[in-house]
């Protein structure tokens, strides 16, 4: 199962690009990191979009991008929205915590997916399914013990409401993303996947250079300073490539969304093992528990979705 193995890829290359984000962010300028994050992503995809567009050397391949209009790229303009502010605040979130933290945390977003479905679309969760919840909802309390022996309140600390936001609004962007991909007659618009990857890039390339220009350079000596790390980079290089194996997974007969999704989430167990060795992160005994948890609150989500 092609499709299976590219999800694994894409957790594990998922679990890399939040090492190098933790690393790039290291005493540096949050809003200039993110500027050269989507500027980046947006090279990586503008040769995809020319190609397609001008040439026919993409034709019958993965890398084509389809025409779109505005009623297109209208929906593609409010994912860049719903995407960039999850990252502001992801980004600023993992800047100021540990990473064995922001990893279990950001984890729970398929129950954020499950529990807004339950609340907005009025489904019903099974047996298993709220399983899965309360032991996200148990992690999320162990993880706040273990973060009080590290100086971190969970309840007073606006890093820690910064990584939750970021997985609400991962979690909305994940279901919109079913809205966006799903045929018509299934209820969605049924977009191209390489034109929503490649667009959503460079909107948010343009958004993100009016936040330079407009906040973050006229105060430039007054807040923390700007510098040049090779992690910045590889942060846009895995993002790409992990979110690329990810629609491609989608794309491919037989994938089940159900299941690419809760293996990329995956991506948790690298980020902590990359928190622990290279970080060096303390309390891993106590976070590792807490992982375990969360890891197994997605096993019984993945049960209760079959």
């Amino acid at each position: 199962m092609m499709w299976l193995l590219l999800a694994f890829l894409s957790a594990a290359l998922l679990g890399c690009y939040d090492s190098f984000k933790k690393e790039a962010l290291q005493a540096n300028a949050v809003i200039p990191v993110l500027f050269l994050n989507t500027l980046f992503c947006s090279l990586i995809f503008l040769p995809c979009i020319l190609a397609s567009y001008h040439t026919d050397w993409l034709q019958d391949s993965p890398f084509l991008v389809a025409r779109g209009g505005w009623h297109e790229h209208r929906y593609i303009l409010l994912k860049s929205v719903i995407v960039l502010s999850s990252w502001l605040f992801g980004y600023f979130g993992i800047k100021h915590l540990p990473l064995t933290i922001v990893g279990p945390i950001n984890a729970t977003r398929p129950v954020m997916v499950l529990v807004g479905a339950l609340l907005v679309f009025g489904e019903k969760l099974n047996g298993w399914q709220w399983l899965g919840v309360a032991l996200a909802v148990a992690s999320f309390f162990m993880l706040s013990r273990s973060g009080k022996k590290e100086g971190i309140d969970f309840k007073h600390d606006r890093w820690i409401y910064f990584v939750v936001l970021s997985a609400l609004l991962g979690a909305v962007s994940g279901l919109y993303d079913k809205y966006l991909m799903a045929p018509p007659e299934n209820g969605g618009v049924g977009l191209d996947r390489m034109l929503v990857q490649s667009w959503y890039n460079i909107y948010q390339c343009f958004m993100m250079l009016a936040m330079l220009l407009l906040l973050w350079w006229p105060q430039r000596k007054h807040t923390t300073p700007f510098h040049w790390h090779w992690s910045i980079i590889c942060v846009s290089v895995f993002l790409s490539t992990a979110d690329f194996l990810y629609f491609y997974a989608l794309s491919l007969p037989g994938a089940m969304i159900s299941i690419v999704s809760m293996v990329r989430r995956g991506s948790v167990i690298v980020s902590f093992l990359f928190g622990a060795l290279f970080f060096h992160e303390h309390n891993l005994k106590s976070k590792a528990l807490d992982l375990a948890l969360v890891v197994l609150g997605m096993l019984c989500l993945y049960i209760g979705s079959r």
